[in-house]
């Protein structure tokens, strides 16, 4: 059974830092993209990075371009995000994601094939 389990959620200040970690088991994503993607209360799920398998395609949303960073550990099947300079704007429940045959900057999130269930960050102001 694959699995995605996202970690490092939590409270922090604007300004502050947090890392996510998402580790994925049950199979090795040595293909597709790995992402991030976040909802916020009444709004839709929306991208906010993604890394393809050899960590040399990165794509960020603009809202988050020089503030996060997104990266992966092959050999520990895991992929994180770094996120500094945070906003209380940033507050939503983050997901990570993998797709097994999307890899690139043009992959929906139709093309994820399994998600996380989500760890959330609140950024206070």
């Amino acid at each position: 059974q694959v699995q995605l389990v996202e970690t490092g959620g939590g409270l922090v200040q604007a300004g502050g830092s947090l890392r996510l970690s998402c580790a994925a088991s049950g199979r090795t994503f040595s293909s597709g993209n790995m992402g991030w993607f976040r909802q916020a209360p009444g709004k839709e799920r929306e991208f906010v990075a993604a890394i393809n398998w050899s960590g040399g395609r990165i794509y960020y949303a603009d809202s988050v371009k020089g503030r996060f960073t997104i990266s992966r550990h092959n050999a520990k099947n895991t992929v994180y995000l770094q996120m500094s300079s945070l906003k209380p704007e940033d507050t939503a429940v983050y997901y990570c994601a993998a797709s097994l045959r999307c890899s690139g900057g043009g992959c929906s999130q139709g093309d994820y094939d399994y998600w996380g269930q989500g760890t959330q960050v609140t950024v206070s102001s």
